[in-house]
């Protein structure tokens, strides 16, 4: 295990949560000194104690081990508000409805936040026939290259992961209305809307 609760965020979760040391002892059959051992950092609670313990502070097992709350505010599983995590380490690209507790490679995985591309990353969307083409004059060497390009509307997210020395681009069928999103190793990860009579 890489990670273990810090007394730091046990004091912070447990004043959130309107508990004094002693009713948080309580409720865990320990000591009021024992938690107070764990907050000062003179302690930690035992491995068996962890499930318990995060679910009298309102936040499951991996929250607590790594000290920051998700708080998914798509609790209708919307897929226009899907996000994207990718991993630094062996590049995987990994998709959820909403915020989640994401890790791969043993590392904890922020959600990307997209930005308004710029000149270098626009992307060029042809309808052909009942197509989508997506194309990005971009490089797609090893040490800067499109990573994936994604098209999600309101039922569905496709996505198409893409290599160094092919091509920076995507064939989807156009559902219509939706949002594209691609991803820039070095730059991160750029989005913009598409409708049938718009083009980005």
């Amino acid at each position: 295990m890489n990670h273990y609760v810090t007394g730091s965020v046990i004091h912070q979760l447990r004043e959130k949560a309107k508990l004094t040391q002693a009713q948080l002892a309580e409720k865990l059959c320990v000591s009021d000194k024992a938690v107070s051992k764990w907050e000062t950092g003179r302690g930690l609670p035992d491995i068996s104690l962890l499930e318990p313990l995060a679910e009298c502070l309102g936040i499951s097992v991996p929250e607590l081990l790594s000290g920051q709350p998700i708080h998914n505010q798509n609790r209708s599983a919307n897929v226009m508000r899907s996000r994207f995590y990718v991993c630094p380490v062996c590049g995987n690209v990994l998709w959820a409805t909403g915020e989640a507790m994401i890790s791969c490679c043993g590392i904890a995985l922020p959600a990307l936040e997209a930005e308004e591309p710029e000149a270098a990353h626009l992307a060029q969307v042809e309808s052909v026939e009942d197509e989508l083409l997506v194309t990005l004059p971009h490089p797609m060497t090893r040490e800067h290259h499109i990573r994936f390009i994604a098209y999600v509307t309101s039922d569905r997210t496709e996505l198409v992961r893409l290599y160094p020395e092919g091509d920076a681009q995507a064939r989807f069928p156009n559902r219509g209305r939706g949002k594209l999103y691609w991803y820039c190793n070095r730059h991160g990860l750029y989005a913009a809307h598409y409708g049938r009579k718009t083009r980005i």
